[in-house]
């Protein structure tokens, strides 16, 4: 909390972390924790299921673990075709299920994770987190090898990754990817500024962060319960379903009066049991950096990603409609474009923000209310008896 009070009055970024951890322990590469370091025994020739959580707050991280392999077979707790790989990379607030086989001679191996960040002249912490996984019967004085993992700016290798997973479908599984769409949003991510001299954020500017130029200001009473109880004045029906300003978002040069986002508690209503898409337009504006969207209430197909400005004519020809990875968190590329479906039959009111808690408390966020249909099974529900009053 004191490092969340210190940013948001000093209007820049927060101060880097000290570390990252694996189950809560940072590793030996740390002067201050040698001794500290979480340890998973294994047998010889026996498959573990790993389930890895993303919990940090602001970093994209690599995982890997050192001569080993890591099938994942699961996303956001979504069955996924096996894909085995020497690492992963995983966002915030996103999860994984990963096999691991214990093959390789009985020693001691380094489980590890690194951030990935790839923006220009973005502070973060450089460091690693390590624990040990041991065979039993390995000498406990064995040097660990460490694994082979990408570097922290190798963005081919973290898309490369992240875009390769694909839905897992049998007939015990089968997955009904929106064909048809009802309504498409398209917002810009980006992270902006407001005017503040006496502020720490660049050229004498406090940091903010909107979504189609609008920053999210919190309401003084919660959506959800203005929305059942119809309080007005609280929220506007209007988060816009296009760019309100249209421009080269990818550039490298952006004018500063297209960085400057306007204020405002903006949410988009969405029919019940329509088919909803949503392209997130990343931005090059004050810094490009890739950012973990991610929407509650619902899991949603990753049906198409690219590079640059979003094309409505041409991208969409190339979108995986048989069988996108389906997740509740997905990594929008630097200066990039990522596109989602999903049906909009959980009636409620629904957070939908970047999970990097810096951009998150900036601004970057919008609230999809899905309105009921009919039938008391599609309803959005009424508070619970025991709720306590604001």
């Amino acid at each position: 909390m004191k490092v969340l009070e210190e940013f948001v009055a000093s209007g820049g970024q927060p101060r880097d972390s000290d570390a990252y951890t694996i189950n809560g322990q940072p590793g030996e590469l740390y002067p201050c924790s040698a001794p500290r370091r979480f340890v998973m025994k294994v047998d010889p020739g026996k498959t573990y299921l790993l389930r890895i959580v993303n919990a940090d707050m602001n970093e994209i991280l690599f995982f890997g673990v050192a001569r080993h392999h890591l099938t994942v077979v699961g996303t956001d707790g979504c069955y996924t075709e096996p894909l085995t790989r020497g690492y992963i990379a995983i966002s915030p607030g996103q999860t994984m299920d990963c096999l691991l086989r214990s093959d390789q001679p009985p020693a001691r191996y380094y489980m590890a994770a690194c951030p990935y960040v790839n923006g220009a002249g973005i502070s973060f912490d450089n460091t690693t987190a390590t624990a040990i996984l041991r065979y039993a019967g390995s000498s406990r004085h064995t040097p660990p090898e460490f694994p082979k993992l990408p570097s922290p700016n190798d963005t081919s290798a973290a898309l490369n990754f992240t875009y390769s997973i694909k839905s897992l479908i049998s007939k015990l599984h089968p997955i009904v990817v929106p064909q048809k769409i009802n309504k498409r949003i398209t917002t810009t991510v980006s992270v902006n500024v407001f005017p503040c001299e006496a502020c720490a954020g660049p050229n004498g500017t406090r940091l903010a962060a909107a979504m189609n130029n609008i920053s999210f200001s919190a309401p003084p009473v919660d959506i959800l319960e203005a929305y059942y109880y119809q309080i007005p004045g609280i929220f506007s029906k209007k988060f816009p379903e296009s760019p309100p300003l249209v421009f080269n978002y990818t550039a490298d040069f952006i004018p500063l009066e297209l960085e400057i986002p306007k204020k405002g508690t903006k949410v988009a209503m969405l029919r019940y049991n329509s088919n909803i898409e949503v392209v997130f337009q990343g931005t090059n504006q004050v810094g490009g950096l890739d950012h973990p969207m991610h929407l509650h209430g619902f899991s949603f197909f990753v049906v198409g990603w690219g590079f640059g400005n979003f094309d409505p004519n041409k991208d969409p020809l190339s979108y995986n409609l048989v069988d996108p990875q389906k997740r509740n968190t997905v990594i929008v590329p630097r200066n990039g474009w990522t596109a989602i479906r999903f049906t909009a039959d959980n009636p409620g009111v629904w957070f939908l923000h970047c999970h990097f808690e810096r951009h998150l408390t900036w601004g970057m966020e919008t609230v999809f209310i899905v309105r009921s249909g009919r039938g008391p099974a599609a309803r959005v529900l009424p508070p619970p008896p025991d709720m306590p009053p604001c």
